[in-house]
């Protein structure tokens, strides 16, 4: 049910308002920008409720440090080579927010603007939408966006839709940062992660998928058994040590809806299980975090916690072997993930 609504704070003259669900088993924290989640309590073992994703408690920390901090991304999430697209012969330029190229739906995507709110609380959810402009961030059609977050058990249930007026681009996903430990105590390094995914995608300089979708066979990549997220700052793997020696990588996942992401922190005995409708996973283990500000306290640092970013693969209008993230007028774009937190 609703627990509680209260302002968070103010931005740019409008008031940012915070949402809290709860159930048995979870309580969540979100806010209406940016759809972002600022604190979702679970149960280690012993039954002791404790924060698991990172996030701050003001509005003002968020405009100035946050990396994408529980954020819905959007429209695109992920990097767009050279800045731009080509639709039915129509060359789109974007925003350049990341050197030569796009990222993450510009300097105003979707995790920096203020969303409209629906709650329901017979249905222990939250609705929010969206509706994006023609041309804005450089993408065609006005789209018509809705986030659901829906809290059921031990589960939290994300669901989105949208529709254009124009053919478009569209990649939407959460890009929460999971710390299994329970209110930051240690970073995510002995995180265990398992995931039904036997090929990930190759990254170039630019960290932008070359095409190559690589087999995890004898790499650092194959999570398929289960294995711990040190093991990629501990290799020589080229592709690790591009990404700032970790993970910054796209997997293509083998199964969809069956428990195909698996995240576990031994010490505390939190379980985390992720089902998911989208074709890939971008796994993201904090590697360009650094210290130069804190988070309730305790001081940012690298791999304090990871992102499992459900989506289509990124740049795919650029690799037509890739799963397609384009949207046409008529069409409705929906996808949904589930969060499971259980105890070993």
């Amino acid at each position: 049910m609703l627990i509680k609504k209260e302002k968070f704070g103010e931005l740019n003259g409008q008031v940012v308002d915070a949402y809290t669900l709860k159930t048995e088993q979870l309580e969540m924290t979100c806010i209406n920008y940016g759809c972002i989640i600022t604190e979702l309590l679970a149960p280690d073992a012993n039954g002791q409720f404790e924060n698991v994703v990172l996030g701050f408690d003001t509005i003002e920390e968020y405009v100035e440090h946050s990396p994408y901090f529980g954020a819905v991304i959007g429209r695109i999430s992920g990097r767009i080579k050279h800045a731009s697209f080509e639709l039915d012969g129509v060359t789109y330029p974007l925003v350049k927010n990341d050197g030569d190229n796009h990222l993450h739906g510009g300097t105003k995507g979707f995790d920096k603007v203020i969303w409209d709110v629906e709650t329901f609380d017979s249905e222990n959810k939250i609705v929010f939408t969206y509706t994006s402009p023609d041309m804005e961030e450089g993408f065609p059609g006005e789209l018509k966006t809705t986030v659901s977050y829906t809290l059921v058990g031990d589960k939290l249930e994300i669901s989105y839709e949208a529709t254009t007026t124009k053919r478009t681009l569209v990649n939407l996903t959460n890009h929460t940062y999971f710390n299994l430990t329970g209110d930051l105590k240690r970073d995510i390094l002995n995180h265990e992660l398992k995931m039904k995914s036997s090929k990930f995608l190759e990254l170039g300089e630019d960290l932008l998928p070359t095409g190559q979708q690589v087999d995890v066979e004898g790499t650092s990549f194959d999570f398929r058994s289960g294995r711990k997220i040190i093991d990629g700052t501990q290799t020589n793997d080229p592709q690790n040590i591009l990404a700032g020696k970790g993970y910054d990588h796209p997997f293509m996942l083998d199964e969809n809806s069956q428990q195909e992401i698996e995240l576990t922190d031994e010490e505390s005995g939190r379980k985390l299980v992720i089902e998911t409708t989208e074709p890939c996973v971008v796994l993201y283990a904090g590697n360009m975090m650094d210290d130069s500000f804190a988070i309730r306290g305790v001081e940012s640092q690298k791999h304090l916690g990871l992102c499992l970013e459900t989506q289509g693969p990124p740049d795919a209008i650029h690799h037509p072997e890739f799963p397609q993230t384009t949207l046409d007028e008529g069409e409705v774009y929906q996808s949904k993930t589930t969060y499971q937190f259980t105890t070993k």
